[in-house]
């Protein structure tokens, strides 16, 4: 199924050409064997000191942004735009506990910086939510669409990076929250709402697995694939305001999985703040590395937040834990 596809031609008064992308300018990640990624953010500890290197407003409305990944020159970003909110009903409903409420999805294609080049719009009926996306090998553009509540329906697509075109895969009777397409098998690796189950599916749809989250530290917003055969995620948990405290708490933080012995590797906290207040990771990230120095891509606010949605980069030197 082919969803819909809005093409911008200009953002305020910057205009921004699309028709010239070839397939030469589609970027590419790197191949499963290079896991430098994996190395060095098993080195990532608490004491890690993040500076912060970068600050980008996006000017346009990202709506509610949900995932990101930066590959190349150009920048993926999911985010739903919410119509009417959903409702928590008195008790369940037919299996529901809240109403569906109504929505957009979109995937913003952004250049490094942060123009929009292309709007496209993804979903269909009550599956109107967006989650965690990855990119594969070819430059495909792998993500969820699903409704806004627990145990509910979710379309997986496929989005080609040269035609913006995007394929419906397959679909899941679950709310499925985010994916990565595991580059050594083939197969695609979901997870539930607040992250508490994951799937393995074939590419079109086979349910192969299913296994429950060892980890109930953060609920996983955005995850990608990291050679070989691993994800690593990010996300928040919001905890009861400690006593004399105002408001919650959002607590935020990584984990690295392994998608073999589906076990968690290595997690650790990560209490950095966006300008609205939020932590960073409480929704798009995205880690790149470059033997021991990593660099941390964020854009935790919604737009009408604090100075709207920030592209936030911070960087890290790790060395080994002892």
């Amino acid at each position: 199924m082919t969803a819909q596809i809005r093409r911008l031609a200009a953002i305020g008064c910057t205009t921004v050409l699309v028709s010239g992308l070839t397939a030469s300018a589609v970027a590419r990640p790197p191949a499963p064997k290079d896991d430098t990624l994996a190395r060095a953010f098993e080195n990532v500890s608490r004491s890690t000191t993040w500076t912060k290197t970068g600050s980008l407003r996006l000017d346009f409305n990202t709506h509610h942004p949900q995932a990101m990944e930066v590959v190349g020159d150009r920048t993926y970003l999911s985010s739903v735009e919410i119509t009417e909110a959903p409702e928590k009903y008195p008790e369940p409903v037919g299996g529901y506990d809240r109403t569906p409420g109504k929505g957009v999805g979109h995937l913003f294609v952004l250049d490094r910086e942060g123009n929009l080049l292309e709007d496209v719009v993804l979903g269909e009926g009550d599956m109107y939510h967006p989650g965690g996306l990855d990119v594969d090998r070819d430059g495909g553009i792998w993500l969820p669409v699903a409704e806004y509540r627990p145990d509910s329906r979710a379309i997986v697509y496929k989005v080609d990076p040269r035609t913006f075109e995007a394929t419906e895969m397959f679909t899941v009777d679950d709310h499925v929250g985010g994916v990565v397409r595991d580059q050594v098998t083939g197969r695609v690796v979901g997870q539930s709402w607040g992250s508490r189950r994951f799937y393995e599916w074939t590419p079109d749809g086979r349910q192969k697995a299913r296994w429950l989250n060892d980890s109930h530290v953060v609920d996983y917003q955005d995850c990608e694939y990291v050679a070989s055969r691993k994800a690593l995620c990010s996300g928040v948990a919001g905890l009861p305001a400690q006593p004399g405290a105002g408001t919650p708490y959002e607590l935020g933080g990584f984990a690295l999985l392994d998608l073999r012995s589906r076990t968690i590797l290595h997690e650790v906290p990560t209490q950095l703040w966006s300008t609205a207040g939020h932590v960073v990771t409480r929704n798009p990230t995205d880690i790149d590395a470059a033997g021991s120095r990593l660099t941390m891509y964020a854009a935790p606010d919604d737009f009408g937040e604090g100075n709207d949605t920030e592209l936030l980069t911070y960087e890290a030197t790790v060395t080994p834990l002892r």
